[in-house]
């Protein structure tokens, strides 16, 4: 698993553009000079026909700065969304950035399909959908009007089962709430659909969400790396710099001894992160099980490392003059996005062993 030339170079690319452009700013120019959000689709509708391990790429550069752009919310979810459905009428303005789109499927702290309780009911005028969805990325702007994504896909239950539905951003009965999230760098929200007219996107809603939630795993794993690795970075340096007692406290043998550690976290993670991205890219059967080891193991990696920064830089690890507590908050808030880490390894389980038994716990 090595990555070539042409990924160096994205690297490069997406690294020059985020060190030039601050914050949301930077999206504009990714999808314009770069074609990020485009990358992952195929060429016939508008994208550069590349896959999960350039997205594996982006990701890490993302996670690196905390860029607070809608990357894995728009070109990620939505889009692998419609690309699995196989509903292709708006991925060239996706592609090119023109748009931004939204997946609404969380409900009530769950990521699981079968978690899901809205419900879409089809009359003489087309179907109607009635519910609430929580943890959408990018679904609101920050005065939770009519800024956010511009289209929506909620996921929502028929007489047959889960389907997956595009609702118009504009449409009457959608209400967004945006949430002062503890990791002010990814903006969420609740969207609530009171017989909101929709357009069906995919009957088979189960495979559909299934397949988007392992690829937004794999994404999720990849930008923890990058995140991670970043903290590790401005710590080294932070050691090496700062004195007691006369000599820097990088030198003292307890410092190097959780920094060995952390740097073997991050690695271990690097690992997962690229082997499920691997998966993904070579249509892996057994791509489940590789997404979620990735999730799982890339969340504590990052908490970890994250929570040694703030030790290590010692009193300005907890003020806001320093990036330190963003990547905390970033590491603990995206643990917990498509499920925990416990959670994750209760599928692996179930791939493993089988099903929990009737009425056993399950977690998110």
């Amino acid at each position: 698993m090595r990555f070539g030339e042409e990924h160096q170079e994205l690297r490069t690319a997406v690294r020059s553009l985020l060190a030039k452009y601050e914050g949301a700013d930077a999206w504009g120019p990714l999808t314009r000079q770069i074609g990020v959000a485009g990358l992952a689709v195929p060429e016939e509708y508008g994208g550069a026909g590349c896959g999960p391990v350039e997205v594996h790429v982006v990701m890490e550069e993302l996670g690196r700065t905390l860029a607070p752009v809608p990357y894995l919310g728009s070109a990620v979810l939505a889009t692998q969304a419609l690309l699995t459905a196989g509903d292709t009428g708006l991925l060239p303005a996706l592609a090119e950035g023109r748009i931004t789109g939204a997946l609404a499927w969380a409900e009530n702290g769950s990521w699981r399909p079968e978690a899901v309780r809205a419900s879409a009911v089809r009359g003489a005028d087309g179907w109607r959908i009635t519910g609430v969805k929580d943890h959408v990325l990018d679904g609101a702007g920050p005065d939770g009007a009519g800024d956010g994504a511009d289209v929506l896909l909620v996921a929502a239950r028929t007489e047959a089962g889960l389907a997956l539905f595009h609702v118009p951003s504009g449409a009457d009965g959608v209400s967004r709430e945006a949430h002062t999230t503890m990791d002010l760098t990814r903006p969420q929200a609740t969207l609530r659909f009171d017989g909101a007219e929709a357009r069906a996107v995919a009957a088979d809603g189960d495979r559909v969400l299934a397949h988007v939630r392992d690829l937004a795993c794999t994404a999720l794993a990849a930008e923890q790396v990058g995140a991670a690795e970043r903290c590790l970075e401005l710590t080294i340096a932070h050691v090496q710099d700062r004195v007691q007692f006369g000599r820097p406290i990088g030198s003292f043998q307890a410092v190097k001894h959780r920094l060995a550690d952390a740097f073997v976290r991050v690695e271990s993670a690097r690992s997962a992160a690229l082997g499920a991205s691997w998966a993904a890219a070579s249509g892996s059967p057994d791509l489940s099980r590789y997404a979620a080891v990735a999730k799982s193991a890339c969340s504590e990696a990052f908490s970890a490392v994250a929570g040694d920064m703030i030790q290590l830089h010692g009193g300005i690890g907890i003020t806001w003059e320093h990036d330190a507590h963003r990547y905390f908050k970033r590491a603990h808030g995206s643990s917990q996005l498509f499920g925990s880490p416990a959670g994750h390894r209760d599928r692996i389980a179930e791939a493993v062993v089988g099903p929990r038994a009737p009425g056993a716990a399950r977690l998110a």
